[in-house]
Order: structure tokens, then C-alpha cells, then sequence
């Protein structure tokens, strides 16, 4: 046997011992019994099985780990948005009698994945496909719906799943619109052999060798018009042979890229070969357009279609963005506008159809104008009929878990895994060895040498201790990657891919030969004692008793494994070919590859195994933002080892999309209990505004943005950073607080039900008028660039609510009482703070590279205080609503269901019980002037200022029909945050 073979035989047994052990342990009905101990004896009865002479060797620790995890795995439910006009309700438990694809695909994922994720994989499938129309419904139906998953948490196998009962339901034509590249086609394409057709496709079109699904059920004998080979995709060549397609045949796939000729031929190939009846279309195209004329428009009424848009988000959505290639020419293949015609006009084909679109960035989805349907097109993508919310399972590693969650003392509970690099270029001169902005004619030159920054030096030697532990523990068989993203042109990734291989191949002469190593093994081994052994005691505090990693093995162990290592990594360059996808399918080989990529490496391409990752910002704020989302995913048993080298930047923007795209996913819940439609949700997206400027919408032709306080909670974050600016806020708090009055209440307190609430430090005015808090606003500044705590805007806002009688009452809070230090203030009416309250600002370390104009804070207010003017009953009413949103989610970090009302409830019941809890509540901060506790000048956060720095929030009561207010987007500042969107 070659050592290949033994190590595809290997790793074929310890799969079959883990499956039939799954198996043994699933009988077992009372989980109480299912001890680390049971799984033990478990796996010897597999391993006994598969005995075989000469034996094949076996890592059963490691059978028995997989399985220890697999069965300590938590799921949480989907949730859903729905609009069923039109719908007729079909999917029961007779339907899906004798469903063989579904049954097959089922085992499958059961010999790799936990019971309780096949489950969930079970339950979300049969939901969507149930949002679906019966294919075997005659009149014409059209479904659209968008399914939204967390990055890299297995979409893919959702959307398989999901193919394979439509298969069994009756759907005919299956389409899979799979990327923008051949490696993410081919990719994909791969997975759906092993998930659907159950064979590897050959260029002739015959079925190759069995695999996947195929072990586990008869041969279902499903056609793929594609294949897996880099010009395996629908062409002209493939549609010249392929005459049409008859009702009575087993399902037909498809999976084709995103790209004009493709598309072009698809749809062509289904007017003229696929389509049965006539069926014109008021409108006509210049002679020689490829596509047929409205008069000649035909249907396919026999055939029912479903559509899956994967990364549904990216060139689908009409943008109005005009893409360019790399030589300045405009890049018609992957144009928007083109793609997203194409899309519809292949749905707009058939009288029965479905498309639903996988993504785990819906914003631009949800800002496709809904109402824009054409004759020639027919309606938009906009998923009209359905949204729903994938949970992920709870060994899931995502922006919750990575970056923490934001608090008023800063991120906490993040897991100490990214690491700075400053040293790419020099802001200053904007020149060095990847400055933000480069042309394709950039050489990479550090210290005026063609090598690589130091930074990228320990991102590798980080890359290669990974997999030398990875060997140590176990997991030698299983492929190891290490990402670079630097810049978007190919001829510039050459050269980073040169000097990485430069780097590595100095780094195995030195340690291969042991000359001349003393030095490389000394920066190695600091890595190791300072770095890799703390972080390991980090992450496992951090860690469930099921995901703690493993103890690190001894120094000498490492360095051991070391030649070896070093001697198997791969440096390539992954340039958007099929063969990136091919590489890792091909069985027994275990890969340890440093990969450089820019655009190509397409999202949703997975490198399998992935440790190390190294990110500048290319150009796209957004896209780096996404293609950095491959980051995340399931590490397990390796998740200490894992490092993302980055600019702080970067995570900062990442911090904000994470929190935005939870702070969507929690009003997604609310609005699910409410039962809403996708429509209503899509307009509280278009409020967001993280993700407004975020989004690929053209800033360009939406300077205004328009949104809708209502339910909202806009807090000041971004401040002037001088001493004049801060008087006058102290002087307008003081003139608010001076016409309050004296009816008020000291250090409000209520029970709450044995927990009680209470606000020491704090003095709380009922029954404000509404004038009092807009005068405040008009006399407070607010900084330009602040996002939603903008007074112009709230006084906007506020002015338009009183118009229809709403907002006329307000409460008013004044909140002291923390550790911080400052000169004593005295408020009108005898308010003095005894002590202030302290928020971390985001200024760096060291102090002399800060901003001297702004300093930040992370989060103002804590939930708890949008609470000090409610009583009980109204705190219960906010308790209960916020519990009747929740779902467990794991993976969001919502394991205990919530003991105390979100902010988000809060407003929600003020606005339900109306009354006297109907009110605006503007809450007004003291925060301490000085960083720390000392009242040293030098930690003043302004300069001269040592008196109460004011902040301001105001919680909005949720409403019915929120009025819109318009305002400006600060373009200069937008561009200089999100460079132009090219």
C-alpha cells in the first residue's frame, strides 16, 4: 500500500467506526446514560466490526472525542417572516412517504454530523420547502424567499438538503446559481455530487465513480447538465446536444456560475428546446439580441423550476454598480444590472416556479426595491414570500463569540484569538508595502527590500505551530490552511505569493538543516511560550466542558514535528480556476496550504481547515468585511490554534456589522412574533444605519437616507474632543435640569419580582413637556459624523410625532454614581454627583497617536436603565414580550431564556399599554472627564476639560406606523470610511 492509500484507508475506517458508534449510542433513548464512558465502549464494539487482517490502525481517542461533541451539541430554532397570499398550505406527513433522495442524503450527513444538527437540518428544510408551492400544483405560482444563514454554518448543507425533498416532492429543473468563478462553481458543483447525484461527472456526460450519498441507498439515476471540470458549466457546446427534457424524467441539476454567457445560453436553451407553449410579451429588442423577442416569448408550463441563489447577495441584486476589469474596461460578465435581468428572466420562463436565495448578509436583498417588476422580467428578487432565520448550533464560531459582546465597559467575553499589523505601510507617506490603495503595478517593498513585513513572518510561523500541534493532536489527516488577502490584482498577489515562498522555503533550509537556525527558533519559541500556551488557557476558559481544547504538548514535541511540516506546506495562489476546489476533493490527501487570494478567492469558496488568516482592507470596506467572514465557522478542536492577523480598524468595523446584524436578528424575532410580512421588515432594515452606509447600495444616488426612530434607542458615542464644545453641553444640561422643576424622585427603586432595580446617584423627572426636551436638543451638539444621535435630526423627528399627538409626555433621568473621578458640578436645584460614571473610550495605546479632534466610546446605556420610569406592571408586560421573542441560539449566545426585559421590549410595551407608559424617555449621563482613577492632566480625554463630560440617550416608544424622516449622509466622511465604493 502506498502511504497515500493508507491514508485514505485510515481515515475511511475511523469515519465508519464514528458512524456505526453514532448509531449504537442514538438506541440509547435516556440521554442521562450517554457518558463519555458509554461512547468509549461504543466505539470498541464499532472498531470490533470493521476488524480487518493486516489491521489498519485506528485513533480511537479520536473517534471517541468527535462523538463527545457531536452529542453535547445544541440547536436552536429557526425563525420565520412569511406572507402566504397566494399560497396553498401542502407539505404533511403523507407527502413525504417514500422519499427516497431525502432518506439517502439523511444517513449521509448522519455518519458526519450530530443527530441534533441532522434534525434541525430536517426541521428548516421541510419549513422552507413548505413556503414552496406544491410542484404538483397545475396553475400558475411564483415563490420568492430568502433563507439567512450564519457565515460558513453550512448553508450548503441546507440548501442540499432542501434540493433533495424537492426532488422528491416532484420538482423537475433544479438550478444552482453558484458564485462568480469556476473554483466556487466547481466547489459547489462537488458537493451537490456527493449530497444529490451520488456519482463524480466526467467531461463525456457518463457517471463516474460512485460517492457520497451513493453508500447509503439505491441509485436514484439523477441527471446533471453540468460538471465538476473547469469548463463543466452550461455553454453553447452542452446545449447544441441537449434537446429538452420530458416530464416523466428524474430530476435534471444544474449548477452555473453568475455570468452573462452562461445565463444568456441558459435561458435560450430553455426558450427553444425547454418551453411549450407561446406565450408573448408586450415589448421588443434591438435584431441580433441574443434573447427572444416578446412577440416569440414562450412558457414551460410542464416543468416545475426551483432556483438557488447561493450568496444571494452578491451580483444578484441589481445594484446599479458598474463593475471594472482589472485593465479599466467595464467588466460586462458580472455585471449587476445584466445578472440580475437573466436571473428573472429564467424564472419569468416558467409558469411554476421558485427561487430562493441563501446568503448571511441580507441587507442587500432586503433594499431591492420590491415593487420593481417589468413585462420583459417579470417582478425582482425581493423575497416576497418569505424570510427565515437559520440557527446555528452551538459549536459554532461567529462575530458573537469572536469579537464579544458590546457593553458599557467595552467588548467583553471576546476570545483573544486577532492580533494587530501595523506594519503593511506607513499612513503618513501612504507608501509601504500594501498601502490601502495600490495600482497593479505595485511592488511589495518592506525596508527597501522585496520581502515581507514582520508581521506576515509571525502570521506564518503562527500558521506553522498550528499545524504542528494539529499533527500532535491527532489531527494530521485533516487539511490545514493558512489565508492571505492583501490586495485585489493578480500580478501584485505574484508577488506576495513569491516572497511568502521565499520566506518559507529559508525557514525549511534553516530548520531541515539546523544551520543557522538559532535565531528563527528563538522568535519561534517566544511565539510559542508568550503567545500559543496562554491563549490555549484563554480560549478553555472561555470554552464549554465539551469544546475544551486539548492540553498543548511540550515544546520539544513541537519542534520535533517541525521538518516534517515545513516540508509538506503548499504556497499558492488561488486565482479562481476549478482546480482551487479540486485539490481538496482529492481523497487521502491531507493539504497544509498557505493560500494568497484577492477577489478570486471567491466568497463562499471554504478552505477547509482553516487557522491562520491575514487581512488588510483591500478597497471595498464591505467586501473585505465578507470575505474576513470566512474567519468563521467550526474549529473543532483546534479553535485555540486559530489566529486572524488584522488591522484594528478592520475589527472595529467588523465589531459594528456583528453588532447590526444582531441588533437586526433580535427585531427579526420581535417581528415573527408579531407575524409580519418580509415587506415590513424590509423597510426597518432601511432604517439601520451601520448597515445603510454599509450596504453596496450606491451612496452615490442615496444620500438621503431615510429612517424611523420608533422602537429605537439612539445613544451618543462620538464626541468633540474640546473643552468649549463640552461647556456648552454641560450649560444646555444645565438649563434643562433648571426648568424640570422640583417635583422629582431621588434614587428611583422598584421590587421587580424579588430582583430589585434601583438607581443610586440618579434623579428622575415624570410628565416633562416635549418643548423642554427640544430646546435641550437644539443646544446640545452632537458631533457631524455620529450616526443616529444626531439633534437636528431627533428634533425633526420628535416635531413630527407631536404633529399626529404622539411624544407630547416625556420622562427625563439624570444618571451619576460609577468610579469615576472629576471636578464636582453642581446641578440647578442642588444636584451634586458624588462620583461619575466611567465608559472606555477607543483611543489607542499609546496615547500619542490619538485623534485630536473625536474620541468614541463603545455602548452609552446599559438596558436595565431604559427601566427607571416604568413600574412593575409595565416591567413585567416588557419581560413577557421579551421572552416571547427569544429562541435559544447558541451560536448568538442565548443559552438561558432572559431574566430581566431587553431594551427592545421595553419600548415595545410602552408603545402596546399606551397610557402613562407611553412616553419618550431622555436619558442625560455624567461620564468622568479622566481615563482611570487618578486625576492626572495627562489622562484628561479632553484636554482642560475636568468637569462631567454630558451623553445623551432617548428610548423611543415602538410604533405602528413610524413617520419617516429624511437627512443627509455626510459624503466626504462616508468616503473617507469606506473608501469609494470603485
Amino acid at each position: 500500500m502506498t502511504a497515500a492509500e493508507e491514508a485514505a484507508a485510515q481515515a475511511q475506517l475511523l469515519e465508519d467506526v464514528i458512524a456505526t458508534a453514532q448509531r449504537l449510542v442514538k438506541a440509547e433513548k435516556d440521554s442521562s446514560k450517554i457518558t463519555p464512558a458509554y461512547i468509549a465502549q461504543k466505539v470498541k464494539l464499532a472498531a470490533a466490526m470493521f476488524a480487518s487482517d493486516p489491521p489498519v490502525p485506528l485513533d480511537e481517542a479520536k473517534a471517541v472525542s468527535t462523538l463527545i461533541q457531536r452529542f453535547s451539541h445544541r440547536m436552536g430554532k429557526a425563525t420565520t417572516l412569511k406572507d402566504d397570499a397566494g399560497h396553498i398550505d401542502w407539505l404533511n406527513a403523507a407527502r413525504k412517504k417514500g422519499w427516497h433522495y431525502w432518506r439517502r442524503y439523511r444517513d449521509y450527513q448522519e455518519s458526519k454530523l450530530s443527530d441534533v444538527v441532522v434534525d434541525g437540518l430536517d426541521e428548516s428544510t421541510s419549513d422552507i420547502l413548505g413556503l414552496l408551492e406544491d410542484p404538483l400544483r397545475a396553475d400558475p405560482w411564483d415563490r420568492r424567499g430568502l433563507v439567512v444563514g450564519h457565515v460558513q454554518s453550512g448553508k450548503t448543507s441546507n440548501y442540499t438538503g432542501l434540493i433533495n425533498k424537492a426532488a422528491d416532492a416532484g420538482y423537475k429543473i433544479i438550478i444552482v446559481l453558484a458564485g462568480l468563478h469556476n473554483n466556487l462553481r466547481s466547489q459547489t458543483q462537488i458537493r451537490l455530487e456527493e449530497g444529490v447525484l451520488g456519482y463524480e461527472t466526467t467531461q463525456g456526460g457518463d457517471p463516474g465513480a460512485s460517492i457520497g450519498v451513493a453508500a447509503f441507498g439505491e441509485d436514484l439515476k439523477t441527471n446533471s447538465a453540468t460538471t465538476r471540470a473547469e469548463n463543466g458549466d452550461f455553454s453553447k457546446a452542452i446545449a447544441k446536444h441537449f434537446n429538452g427534457i420530458s416530464p416523466e424524467e428524474r430530476p435534471w441539476v444544474f449548477v452555473v456560475k453568475k455570468q452573462k454567457t452562461v445565463l444568456t445560453e441558459l435561458l435560450k436553451w430553455i426558450q427553444k428546446r425547454v418551453a411549450d407553449t407561446p406565450h408573448p410579451l408586450p415589448y421588443s429588442l434591438p435584431l441580433q439580441h441574443p434573447i427572444p423577442n416578446g412577440k416569440d416569448w414562450r412558457l414551460v408550463t410542464k416543468l416545475p423550476l426551483l432556483v438557488i441563489d447561493d450568496e444571494a447577495d452578491n451580483a444578484s441584486v441589481d445594484t446599479g454598480e458598474q463593475l471594472f476589469n482589472e485593465d479599466g474596461t467595464p467588466d460586462e460578465e458580472h455585471s449587476p444590472k445584466t445578472i440580475n435581468s437573466l436571473i428573472r428572466r429564467v424564472l419569468h420562463s416558467f409558469s411554476r416556479k421558485a427561487y430562493v436565495g441563501y446568503t448571511a448578509t441580507p441587507f442587500a436583498n432586503i433594499y431591492i426595491h420590491h415593487k420593481g417588476a417589468t413585462t420583459a422580467e417579470g417582478p425582482d428578487l425581493f423575497p416576497k414570500a418569505f424570510i427565515i432565520n437559520l440557527a446555528a448550533p452551538s459549536n459554532y464560531v461567529g462575530p458573537a463569540r469572536m469579537f464579544g459582546k458590546l457593553t458599557k465597559e467595552g467588548r467583553v467575553g471576546a476570545l483573544p484569538l486577532s492580533r494587530s499589523i501595523l506594519d503593511h505601510y506607513d499612513p503618513e507617506a501612504e507608501a509601504g508595502w500594501m498601502p490601502p490603495k495600490h495600482k497593479k503595478t505595485h511592488v511589495p517593498i518592506h525596508n527597501g527590500q522585496e520581502t515581507i513585513p514582520q508581521s506576515l513572518r509571525e502570521a506564518i510561523h503562527s500558521f506553522v505551530l498550528a499545524c504542528a500541534v494539529r499533527e500532535l493532536r491527532g489531527q494530521g489527516l485533516e487539511h490545514s490552511s493558512m489565508l492571505i488577502h492583501v490586495t485585489r490584482y493578480v500580478s501584485v498577489q505574484d508577488h506576495v505569493r513569491e516572497q511568502v515562498e521565499e520566506a518559507v522555503r529559508r525557514m525549511r533550509q534553516k530548520i531541515t538543516r539546523g544551520s543557522d537556525a538559532d535565531a528563527l527558533l528563538g522568535q519561534m519559541r517566544k511565539l510559542w511560550d508568550e503567545d500559543f500556551v496562554p491563549t490555549r488557557d484563554k480560549v478553555a476558559e472561555l470554552s464549554t466542558p465539551e469544546e475544551l481544547p486539548a492540553p498543548m504538548p511540550s515544546w520539544n514535541d513541537v519542534l520535533a514535528k517541525l521538518p516534517d511540516v515545513l516540508d509538506d506546506i503548499d504556497v499558492r495562489s488561488i486565482n479562481g480556476t476549478a482546480k482551487d476546489a479540486l485539490d481538496y476533493a482529492t481523497p487521502g490527501a491531507a493539504l497544509k496550504v498557505i493560500a494568497v487570494g484577492g477577489d478570486k478567492l471567491a466568497r463562499g469558496l471554504t478552505l477547509e481547515g482553516l487557522c491562520t488568516s491575514y487581512f488588510v482592507r483591500t478597497t471595498k470596506m464591505y467586501d473585505t468585511l465578507m470575505q474576513m467572514g470566512r474567519w468563521f465557522g467550526y474549529r473543532p478542536g483546534y479553535l485555540d490554534l486559530c489566529r486572524l492577523y488584522t488591522s484594528p480598524d478592520l475589527v472595529k468595523w467588523f465589531g459594528h456589522i456583528a453588532d447590526a446584524s444582531e441588533e437586526l436578528r433580535e427585531e427579526f424575532d420581535f417581528m415573527a412574533k408579531a407575524k409580519l410580512t418580509p415587506e415590513q421588515y424590509g423597510l426597518k432594515v432601511m432604517s439601520h444605519e451601520t448597515l445603510t452606509v454599509t450596504s453596496r447600495l450606491k451612496m452615490r444616488n442615496a444620500q438621503t437616507l431615510s429612517l424611523t426612530y420608533s422602537g429605537t434607542r439612539p445613544q451618543t458615542i462620538l464626541f468633540h474632543r474640546n473643552a468649549a464644545t463640552q461647556q456648552a453641553n454641560l450649560d444646555a444640561t444645565d438649563a434643562l435640569v433648571a426648568v424640570l422643576g422640583t417635583k422629582f424622585v431621588d434614587a428611583p427603586k422598584y421590587p421587580r419580582d424579588g430582583e430589585t432595580d434601583s438607581w443610586p446617584g440618579a434623579r428622575l423627572w415624570r410628565e416633562v413637556d416635549a418643548p423642554h426636551v427640544l430646546a435641550f436638543l437644539a443646544a446640545y451638539t452632537t458631533h457631524p459624523n455620529a450616526t443616529s444621535a444626531k439633534t437636528a435630526v431627533l428634533s425633526d423627528f420628535i416635531t413630527k410625532m407631536l404633529d399626529i399627538g404622539k411624544l407630547k409626555k416625556w420622562s427625563v433621568a439624570l444618571l451619576s454614581g460609577g468610579d469615576g473621578v472629576g471636578e464636582p458640578h453642581a446641578f440647578p436645584g442642588g444636584f451634586e454627583p458624588k462620583s461619575l460614571q466611567t465608559r472606555k473610550t477607543d483611543d489607542p495605546e499609546p496615547p500619542g497617536v490619538k485623534d485630536p479632534a473625536m474620541f468614541a466610546i463603545g455602548v452609552l446605556t446599559d438596558p436595565k436603565d431604559e427601566g427607571i420610569d416604568i413600574d412593575d406592571d409595565v416591567w413585567r408586560d416588557a419581560l413577557a414580550r421579551t421572552r416571547a421573542a427569544w429562541k435559544p441560539d447558541p451560536a448568538r449566545g442565548r443559552v438561558n431564556p432572559p431574566t430581566s426585559p431587553s431594551g427592545k421590549g421595553i419600548r415595545e410595551a410602552r408603545d402596546r399599554l399606551g397610557g402613562d407608559a407611553d412616553r419618550g424617555l431622555l436619558l442625560l449621563y455624567t461620564l468622568s472627564p479622566y481615563k482611570g482613577k487618578s486625576k492626572a492632566p495627562e489622562n484628561l480625554i479632553v484636554p482642560g476639560w475636568e468637569k462631567p463630560i454630558m451623553a445623551f440617550a432617548i428610548a423611543f416608544p415602538s410604533a405602528e406606523n413610524g413617520i419617516r424622516v429624511e437627512y443627509e449622509v455626510n459624503l466626504l466622511y462616508w468616503m473617507q470610511e469606506y473608501g469609494p465604493s470603485e
